[in-house]
């Protein structure tokens, strides 16, 4: 399993064009993903403040792009290890890949909690 952040508006607009396309995949050429073990350190360092998130939980074995475990780009993210691979995504995500949809907020602190996964 592997999961990706998004907003739901994002989501909505992937629900009406039959797949996701997030914007790092014409910028950067791939669509970031974490584990459940790096998503919280992902979210409190990028993401901090939204309360907009979903957590799109992903079955990495329907997805129909290419699926690399890469290193983190830029600077460290508190949390993660320069050694850390992350799942990147090289393609539109179908939307049968999606397993399921998690609202995705933060604490009354403003960190965010992983909701159950299961």
């Amino acid at each position: 399993m592997i999961l990706h952040i998004t907003s739901r508006a994002e989501w909505a607009d992937a629900q009406a064009r039959g797949e996701y396309v997030a914007p790092s995949l014409g910028t950067e050429g791939f669509i970031h993903c974490s584990t459940e073990k790096q998503v919280l350190h992902v979210a409190n360092a990028f993401y901090r403040g939204r309360t907009d998130l979903v957590l799109l939980k992903l079955d990495e074995t329907q997805l129909k792009p290419g699926l690399k475990w890469e290193p983190p780009a830029g600077s460290p993210t508190p949390g993660i290890s320069e050694s850390d691979l992350f799942p990147h995504i090289f393609g539109p995500i179908n939307l049968s890949a999606v397993a399921s949809v998690l609202d995705f907020g933060p604490d009354p602190s403003g960190k965010f909690i992983l909701p159950p996964l299961a």
